[in-house]
């Protein structure tokens, strides 16, 4: 088991300017499932292989247990990477693939065979160890993948977005049975992904990244309610957050005809915003009412039914500037498509963000 830390942790590519990870701060508690989330770019796979030995440190370090691993080759770090592409021997069988490690190792053949068999019952892949991973589906390799990671033991598992080749149906199983499986284990992880549906249900904690600078680390929860930027609120969350910049005023921020009103200390530190005030609402923070002075008219662009709920897409004139907006509602009260409805967004769910920063406030 370990502990891993990056203090000041930085990596620049040889000819560019802004780092690819810049000064990431960030602590991982032994056997805590951290996930690295953000955009294509912005430093979450570059931070797992400084991790892994297989990108360069160029100012900062790295410790795993205390001990300093900042210039120390992958191979005496103790740890174990499942990568996207599952990286698997063709002409191997998954027996062979999972043991191939450990007879790096010279370990004992009696104690290969223990611990691959451990792993494969451990994942259900018994019936498949004499098959190539060529006779494997997607799933299968992955699983193969993992165990391979798995019996060698490590003291902290990197998977740098090990479900992006599976579809839809298979991820989200998958997902479901890593995250069980490293509860199971209890071996530190660090997972990378761009999808953040995969970070909320995922993570003990998610750590937000957006061009190499760490936006915020929390629970899932705590980034979906508590929102430290514009950033982490539109990012965190499917359908995305409401977010937009209006014209501010002493009651609270104008949304065309209608105000939403915020509290006198919301008002007060949105001051410095140069006149505006960034207001954030989640699509199901919001109601589909009967028309009203205190309710925003949209005209409905596209309704996704959902089963049990829908997903309302429309638009909505704020000063001559068509803005989109999203709102869940119960299937019962689904629009139609170019209808106009009324929406409330509910007082106690607003987040507020200076215009000017983009930090809550």
């Amino acid at each position: 088991m370990a502990t891993v830390t990056y203090e000041k942790a930085s990596r620049i590519y040889p000819g560019t300017e802004r780092p690819a990870v810049n000064e990431l701060n960030l602590e991982i508690s032994d056997g805590e499932f951290l996930v690295l989330v953000g955009p294509s770019g912005c430093g979450k796979s570059t931070s797992l292989r400084m991790l892994a030995g297989l990108e360069d440190v160029d100012r900062g370090r790295i410790l795993i247990n205390d001990k300093d691993v900042t210039h120390l080759p992958p191979k005496s770090r103790d740890i174990a990477m499942v990568f996207q592409n599952y990286a698997l021997y063709p002409h191997m069988t998954v027996y062979e693939n999972m043991a191939f490690a450990l007879k790096l190792r010279k370990t004992p053949k009696a104690d290969i065979d223990k611990a691959v068999k451990e792993a494969a019952a451990l994942l259900q892949l018994e019936e498949y160890l004499s098959r190539k991973p060529k006779a494997l589906s997607g799933g299968q390799r992955q699983r193969v993948a993992m165990g391979r990671a798995i019996v060698r033991k490590p003291q902290v598992f990197l998977m740098d977005e090990p479900l992006s080749n599976l579809d839809a149906k298979l991820r989200v199983q998958t997902r479901s049975q890593i995250a069980s499986l490293q509860a199971k284990l209890g071996v530190t992880t660090v997972y990378v992904t761009h999808d953040q549906v995969e970070a909320m249900t995922m993570g003990h904690r998610v750590a937000v990244m957006l061009d190499g600078v760490l936006q915020q680390v929390d629970t899932p929860r705590a980034l979906y309610d508590t929102p430290g930027n514009v950033f982490v609120a539109g990012f965190m969350g499917s359908p995305a957050m409401n977010i937009k910049t209006v014209p501010l005023t002493e009651t609270g921020g104008k949304f065309g005809s209608l105000t939403i009103p915020l509290t006198r200390e919301q008002v007060e530190a949105a001051k410095s915003g140069d006149g505006k005030v960034t207001i954030g609402f989640r699509p199901e923070a919001a109601s589909v009412v009967s028309e009203s002075p205190d309710a925003l008219p949209i005209v409905v662009d596209l309704v996704e039914d959902l089963g049990s709920d829908a997903n309302v897409y429309g638009h909505a004139d704020l000063d001559g500037t068509q803005e989109r907006f999203t709102v869940r509602t119960e299937r019962s009260n689904m629009p139609n498509m170019g209808e106009t409805v009324y929406i409330k967004p509910q007082p106690t769910a607003l987040h507020v963000f200076n215009a000017g920063t983009g930090i809550r406030i």
